[in-house]
């Protein structure tokens, strides 16, 4: 059996869910083992919420959201930036590699990029 790693993926509802809904309906294949979460913007995603996807097995986290400049808050995607390089220190702190938790910018109309991601 092959081993597949369990991914929480907190996405942008503008953006990032739009893109993987696209994915979607075009047909174009992404992994299975990520788990869509829909948020408002990628700033509400809380630092808690990734380490309590940590703590509750994840492998892997994925916060994506709209491109710099483009975010439906004006200036959510920044904010969100500055939390991830916080929190991937925070992790380090905690003993999880900061490299489990990703952060991609994907618009609605990047269903092929949000399926390599």
């Amino acid at each position: 059996m092959m081993y597949e790693p369990k991914i929480i993926g907190f996405l942008c509802n503008w953006c990032s869910y739009a893109a993987a809904d696209l994915a979607g309906t075009s047909r174009i294949q992404y992994p299975s083992n990520m788990r869509a979460i829909r948020v408002m913007c990628s700033s509400r995603v809380d630092p808690e919420h990734v380490l309590r996807a940590f703590i509750n097995g994840a492998d892997g986290v994925l916060i994506a959201g709209c491109h710099p400049g483009d975010c439906h808050y004006i200036s959510g995607n920044y904010k969100t930036q500055r939390k991830v390089m916080l929190l991937k220190k925070m992790l380090e702190q905690f003993g999880i590699d900061p490299r489990r938790l990703r952060l991609e910018w994907c618009s609605s109309a990047e269903g092929g990029k949000f399926a390599q991601v």
